[in-house]
């Protein structure tokens, strides 16, 4: 006997009736929307979030440059200061003007650090 296709063929046929299929393929997809809508908001709040923390870095680190820039400025008056004292101190070195001693008989005694002539507006109490 031939066997019709009105037989038990909807048994296996896993697929709910075209009706349902529909509001759960609805469902389906309103869930799927909802779940992107969440993760794309997720998303944004660490793009925001991570936009913050590299505008924060940014100004701390133009806050750093400013003041190594001063420190430069500072350290260079010191050293035009520095120099123009050494320039003076060069005539009346008692070491410079006998002879040049090479570097290594040259000896710092503590007094060669401290004379009363030279001192420094940075490091004056």
């Amino acid at each position: 006997m031939p066997h019709s296709s009105d037989s038990s063929d909807s048994s296996f046929s896993r697929s709910p009736p075209p009706g349902k299929q529909d509001s759960s393929d609805d469902v389906r997809k309103v869930q799927r929307r909802e779940k992107n809508r969440i993760a794309a908001q997720k998303s944004r709040q660490r793009q925001t979030q991570k936009a913050d923390t590299l505008h924060l870095e940014s100004e701390d680190l133009e806050k750093q440059n400013a003041a190594l820039r001063k420190e430069i400025k500072q350290l260079t008056e010191e050293l035009k200061y520095f120099t123009s004292v050494l320039s003076g101190h060069e005539p009346l070195c008692s070491m410079l003007a006998s002879s040049t001693p090479s570097p290594s008989e040259v000896v710092y005694s503590t007094h060669a650090f401290h004379q009363p002539h030279i001192s420094s507006p940075r490091f004056q109490p």
